[in-house]
């Protein structure tokens, strides 16, 4: 008899099975994984499926606490807020709206491209800003995954104690600033973070690390 699968998995017994098998390969292939916990494993497992980039069992850090606080803020339905429109669009409706979470992304926003063009800045930075004001990043889980000037807008804010998110997921993909601005998110300890080191990032992991958050954390409530 087939059982009713829950919101944060695959929805028919065969995807249930691909993606058993994928992960089991993972696991067979993945090597030396002995920096991770079981909780912080899950989570770069997912990276790693989602990117076939097996470079993820190493680059990805976590700080002590950020699998815990990633857990409780979803089962709070805190707020994510994004740095581009590809991560909020890959993220499961279904899986956030279990736990009453909205997603959001001022990217397109057209005040930010106003702004923008005003400070002689970019869109990223002034979506930051623009979320800070609509308190959008204070006690939310914040993903940025693309511009390292969305996570030097929020960091910069988070060292001036005007917002405290809950979970930091510093990912920016890139040559120019991306390694820099993550180092300087693992460096920082007011908010806990997922990282990864170097110029490996993207939209890919930042949703497979918030889908493996969103399924701990209905895990743990079963």
């Amino acid at each position: 008899m087939s059982r009713e699968p829950s919101v944060t998995e695959q929805q028919t017994a065969s995807g249930r099975q691909i993606e058993a098998c994928s992960f089991a390969r993972v696991d067979a292939e993945a090597g030396d994984r002995s920096a991770y916990d079981a909780a912080q494993w899950a989570v770069v497992r997912r990276m790693i499926h989602a990117t076939a980039d097996f470079d993820f069992n190493g680059v990805t850090r976590f700080h002590p606490r950020a699998v815990t606080a990633g857990m409780e803020a979803i089962r709070a339905g805190a707020p994510v807020f994004v740095d581009v429109e590809m991560i909020r669009v890959g993220l499961s409706a279904a899986r956030l709206g279990h736990f009453g979470i909205e997603a959001h992304c001022l990217m397109a926003d057209p005040r930010a491209a106003e702004r923008a063009q005003q400070a002689g800045t970019t869109r990223a930075e002034q979506a930051v800003a623009l979320a800070a004001e609509q308190g959008w990043l204070d006690g939310a889980i914040v993903a940025v995954g693309n511009a390292p000037t969305a996570l030097r807008a929020v960091l910069e804010r988070i060292h001036g104690g005007v917002v405290a998110p809950r979970l930091l997921i510093a990912m920016p993909v890139g040559f120019v600033a991306a390694a820099e601005s993550s180092e300087e998110a693992m460096a920082q300890q007011q908010v806990p973070w997922i990282a990864t080191a170097g110029r490996k990032g993207g939209t890919p992991p930042v949703v497979a690390c918030l889908h493996a958050l969103l399924a701990l954390a209905e895990e743990g409530d079963g």
